[in-house]
């Protein structure tokens, strides 16, 4: 059973385009200490998880008032039941929409063949000589290189997404992401909240400004489809 530890009826804003649920999943490989759901990272064992059978009943009772369901975490491709989870909601006749951080190609690669997944929107934590650092994990950029590639190639609806901390992002930073996802479809520059953090001294980081968050766009706007700034 996958550990689903909260759920949001609605949303307008995470499914682009679409109404949309939110399951949230507990657990993930990355520790960027910008997290914003730190509850799922650390304290996953104190918070008890949906049955299936309560989701499942709620989404038959909302599919008319609903697109589709995002699922969200934590980092969902940690699970080899993440595949049969999915299958059950679109066999409901919902949309799928999967956040990832994109460190489990062979988990996206079976989700795409098999046609169980409608978007795909995956975090970009920076440039590759930074990503360690940044996501505050060992890890592999040849697992991050593959799921964008397969991603970039899968014929569904995708984006790429970035949270722009001071100081682990800056202009120089923005133009390394850019050429090393040149020619994706769509990114969106995410501005960091520092209200509930995992590591406690981002809460002392203040945001970039909307001005800043616009030079940003502007400087990668040249290199993907569409560039927007996600408030």
């Amino acid at each position: 059973m996958l550990p689903v530890k909260g759920m949001q009826k609605t949303s307008l804003i995470d499914y682009p385009g679409k109404i949309c649920s939110i399951l949230f999943l507990a657990g993930c490989n990355f520790r960027c200490g910008f997290c914003q759901n730190p509850d799922l990272i650390t304290d996953t064992g104190s918070l008890p998880s949906m049955p299936e059978s309560e989701i499942f009943d709620f989404l038959s009772s909302r599919k008319k008032w609903i697109d589709g369901v995002c699922i969200t975490g934590g980092e969902p491709c940690l699970y080899k039941d993440l595949p049969d989870f999915v299958r059950k909601i679109k066999e409901t006749g919902l949309l799928v929409k999967l956040d990832t951080n994109g460190t489990a190609p062979g988990m996206l690669e079976y989700l795409v063949k098999n046609k169980l997944v409608d978007y795909i929107a995956m975090d970009i934590k920076a440039s590759p000589e930074r990503y360690e650092k940044v996501a505050g994990a060992e890890m592999e950029i040849k697992d991050i290189e593959k799921s964008i590639e397969l991603i970039k190639n899968s014929g569904i609806e995708y984006e790429f997404r970035t949270t722009v901390v001071p100081g682990l992002f800056d202009k120089e930073e923005a133009l390394k992401i850019g050429k090393w996802l040149k020619g994706s479809k769509r990114y969106f520059i995410q501005q960091f909240r520092p209200d509930t953090v995992l590591d406690g001294k981002f809460k002392a980081v203040k945001p970039f400004s909307e001005a800043e968050l616009k030079e940003f766009a502007g400087l990668l706007r040249p290199f993907f489809e569409k560039v927007e700034v996600r408030n």
